[in-house]
Formats: C-alpha cells, sequence, structure tokens
C-alpha cells in the first residue's frame, strides 16, 4: 500500500467522521467534499452513483410514508401494542421480535419510534427494568434491515450480485437472514433477561422514587396509541401496502422456482467466449455496445437475448402503484407523508448512500488491484474475515444499504464467493458501537428510569452487549445457514 493510497484512504475516513459528527443529511454531503478531493485533487476517476438502490429506496419510502400519512402505520403499532400489553411479563422477549417484524414489513427501521416509548412503559408498570427490553428493541428495529425483501440492502445485494455472477433473489437472501437474525436476536434476549439490576434493587433509581417530582415524571405518564381512532381507510392503507409485499414476493419466489411471471424484453448483450474478449482487449467493449444498442450488431461480438424484467424495477413500480392507490383510495395526503418521520429519514438515507457510496467505491474501483494483492491471500485463507471489514465499515457509516453499495463489489473482486458473502451479511449492522443513530438517542429519551444509558464512556452504552452478541451469533449463524443451503443447490 502506497503513502499516496494511505493518503487518500484518509480523506475518505476523514470525511466520514466529520459526517457521522453532524448527522443526519451531513454523513453524505460532507463524503461529497471528500469525492471532490479525490477527484479533482488526486485526480482519481469517479466511480458510477449507486443509482439503482438509490431508486429503490425512494420507492419503498414513498409507499412507506403513505402508509404513515393514512394512519395505516398506526393501526399496525396498535396491533404490536395489543400483544405487548396482552404479555406484560414477557416485554422482554415480544419487544424486540415486535420492532424487528415492523421493520421486515415496511423496510426501514425507523417506524418504530411510537412503540418504543410504550414498550418502556410497560415494562416500568410491570416492574421490569425497561432497559432489558429497550436495549434489545433497538437493536431488533435495525437488524431488520437485512431481512426486509423491500429493504436497500437486500436489493443491493441481489443486484450487484447479478452483475458479478451470482444470481440471487432477494427472497433467498432473506431465507438466510430471516433464521440467522432470529438466531442472533434469541441470544440477546437470554443476555438481556436478567441485565442490570432490578428496579427494586437499584440503587440509583430508588433515589429517584424518594424525589416526588422525579417519582411522577416516571409513573405519572403512560403512552399508549390505543386511544387512537382507526378509520377504515387507515385499514385499507395496510391492505394495500401487504398486498404490495405480497406480489413481490410472489414473483421473487415463482422465480426461484423457474416460473417467469414478469414481461421480457430483448436486450443486447457479449456473446460468452467470442470476439469480445479481443474487443475487451482492445478498449472498444463500450463501443461495440453502443453501436449494438443503435441497431448496428457486430457479428460475433454481441447477440440480442430475451430478459424478464429486473427485480429492482419491479420492486420499484410495484412501490410507487400501491402509494398512489393509497392517496387515491385512503385519502393519504402527500404533504402529510413529506413531513412525517418515515419519508424524512429514508430521504436522509438516500443523501447518505449517495456520498457515502459514490467516494468509497471510487476510491476502491481505482485500487482494485492494488486491493486484491493485498487482501487475496488473506480471504482465500479465511473468506468469512470479510464480515469484520462489513462490520467496520457500518461503525463508520449508519446506513445498512450504504455498506452493501460500497464494500460488496470490492469483495466479489477478491473472489469470495456469493454464498459467503450472504451468510455474514448480518454484519453489514455495526452503527450501533457508537451510540450516535436516531433510533438509540431515542430510546434513551423514552426511557423515563434513566436505566437506558449512553455511558460516561461513550461506548459502555445499552446498546453494546445485545448489539454484539446479535451480530457475531448472526453472522456465524448465517454462515453456516448459507453454507447447508449452497450445498442443497437453493442459494
Amino acid at each position: 500500500m502506497t503513502w499516496l493510497m494511505i493518503v487518500q484512504l484518509l480523506v475518505v475516513l476523514v470525511a466520514l467522521w466529520i459526517g457521522a459528527r453532524y448527522g443526519s443529511l451531513a454523513l453524505g454531503a460532507i463524503s461529497g467534499i471528500g469525492l471532490a478531493i479525490l477527484v479533482f485533487g488526486f485526480q482519481l476517476e469517479p466511480s458510477t452513483p449507486p443509482t439503482d438502490v438509490i431508486y429503490i429506496i425512494i420507492a419503498a419510502v414513498t409507499c412507506a410514508g403513505m402508509l404513515q400519512a393514512s394512519g395505516g402505520m398506526d393501526w399496525m403499532i396498535q396491533i404490536a401494542e395489543k400483544i405487548l400489553r396482552k404479555h406484560p411479563d414477557r416485554i422482554t422477549l415480544l419487544a424486540p421480535f415486535t420492532t424487528f417484524v415492523l421493520t421486515v414489513l415496511v423496510g426501514t427501521g425507523h417506524v418504530v419510534y411510537t412503540l418504543m416509548p410504550i414498550i418502556c412503559d410497560i415494562a416500568l408498570k410491570k416492574g421490569i427494568r425497561p432497559e432489558r427490553p429497550c436495549g434489545i428493541a433497538s437493536i431488533a428495529s435495525q437488524i431488520g434491515i437485512t431481512c426486509s425483501p423491500i429493504a436497500a440492502a437486500v436489493v443491493a445485494f441481489s443486484s450487484i450480485s447479478a452483475d458479478n455472477g451470482y444470481h440471487v433473489s432477494n427472497i433467498q437472501i432473506i431465507m438466510i437472514t430471516i433464521p440467522a437474525c432470529v438466531i442472533g436476536i434469541l441470544t440477546a434476549i437470554a443476555y438481556s433477561w436478567h441485565r442490570g439490576l432490578d428496579l427494586d434493587k437499584d440503587p440509583k433509581f430508588q433515589a429517584k422514587l424518594a424525589d416526588p417530582v422525579q417519582k411522577a415524571y416516571i409513573y405519572g405518564n403512560s403512552a399508549t396509541v390505543l386511544d387512537k381512532q382507526i378509520s377504515q381507510e387507515s385499514k385499507r392503507a395496510v391492505y394495500i401496502f401487504l398486498a404490495a409485499l405480497g406480489v413481490i414476493v410472489v414473483i421473487s419466489v415463482s422465480s426461484m422456482f423457474g416460473v417467469n411471471l414478469l414481461p421480457s424484453f430483448d436486450t443486447v448483450q457479449p456473446v460468452a467466449g467470442g470476439p469480445e474478449s479481443v474487443a475487451l482487449a482492445n478498449g472498444v467493449t463500450e463501443s461495440a455496445k453502443q453501436l449494438a444498442k443503435a441497431g448496428v450488431v457486430l457479428a460475433g461480438v454481441t447477440e440480442t437475448v430475451s430478459k424478464p424484467l429486473a427485480m429492482n424495477v419491479v420492486i420499484q413500480i410495484t412501490m410507487i402503484a400501491a402509494a398512489a392507490l393509497m392517496i387515491v383510495c385512503c385519502k393519504a395526503k402527500p404533504k402529510t407523508a413529506i413531513n412525517g418521520a418515515v419519508w424524512q429519514s429514508g430521504m436522509v438515507a438516500v443523501v447518505a448512500i449517495y456520498g457515502i457510496a459514490w467516494m468509497a467505491n471510487t476510491y476502491f474501483d481505482n485500487y482494485k488491484p492494488e486491493m486484491q494483492a493485498m487482501l487475496t491471500d488473506l480471504v482465500t485463507a479465511y473468506p468469512w474475515t470479510i464480515a469484520v471489514a462489513f462490520f467496520t465499515v457500518s461503525v463508520l457509516i449508519n446506513s445498512q444499504g450504504a455498506v452493501v453499495v460500497s464494500m460488496l463489489p470490492l469483495a466479489y473482486s477478491l473472489g469470495i464467493d456469493g454464498w459467503i458473502l450472504l451468510g455474514v451479511m448480518p454484519s453489514v449492522y455495526g452503527y450501533f458501537f457508537i451510540p450516535n443513530y436516531p433510533s438509540d438517542i431515542a430510546t434513551v429519551n423514552f426511557d423515563r428510569s434513566g436505566t437506558t444509558v449512553i455511558g460516561k464512556y461513550l461506548f459502555n452504552h445499552s446498546f453494546m452487549a445485545p448489539g454484539m452478541i446479535h451480530v457475531v451469533t448472526a453472522t456465524i449463524a448465517g454462515y453456516f445457514i448459507a453454507y447447508l443451503c449452497h450445498t442443497m443447490g437453493m442459494v
């Protein structure tokens, strides 16, 4: 690794560090400064922006935003609250699975903010230390991103893998990630079950109760959404959303069994094993493709084949259509959706992926041969070590989708098998490590007991232990599940 590579890598890392300090839109925007320095200062060739992933996020977030604007998300939260209040003694078990399922359904972890104060309220009323369910519930709300068929990380993994010769659908991906992450959640729950002192034995909590003002603050309020009136339009929006998910799942599952339900279109592609290799060597591949698209087909270089509609396009069309139906049939107001937390958080994610992935890809694409030379021996002997790289990058990047877009092409260029990368996919969630993510901060603020904390030394926070337990366990479980499915020809 040359000094120039190190200096340019420092530019990338400093941009990520500064962006993380400012948070929100700054993470992606400040990455633009890093990109400008790499391109204009060091004259690195910019990579292609990750537009496919961005389009997926925009479509999914627009649909989820309309669901929230219609009141449909309130109905989903109500159902979740009823389940939790029916079994308050099991709040540490049920809370994380409730937030996990909501994220899997909607494709974003930002839908759980309303549920967090309810989880805390139930725990307090039952005398359970709120840190136990709240810590793992916040972690589980982000874990679900790698398990949602419409989440950017899943769709990006499928799209990038296809570009690298490993064809795996979003349903095949979640066939691996869901059981792996459930195992990780259960392990973290086992740790959290008796975590910390019981409230009646916690001197800090008891000292707060000695103050009448503090006691009234802790026990005086009751968080609930059960008193909200849910209209038929709100329920109809949920049905539309679930139907859209069902369409995506059916199409994906049918394609796994060789049944094509999608329209096919003619596509020009290079002829495998033909003079395309000669054209590539002479640097005229792109020219040949452009001529072919213009109708000038060079014999032996390109051919016209019929290919079904890509799954990422299917998801975009389905989500946008579902959002439109909610506007027309469910009285969902676009202005309300734009002002909602889900849509705003989703747009922040778009900017983050746009800036971060573009900057990181520009660096990695310009140094692929050097990266391969440095890392090939390691990943050949221990291919699972790529999970450490995924996790490390995720600590700096508050987006699992951005980690996939930035790191997966590099991983494939190192010769790592697709099933291995799929198995270690839970490792792309590492941004709990530094407690600056909105869901973690919000959870700390929602816990009126003060047991869910950031910690005096920053890293000794309430999310570290359950987060690390989950990631390690889920990654190991995912690796072995993927191996079994690979040997059976399922992925």
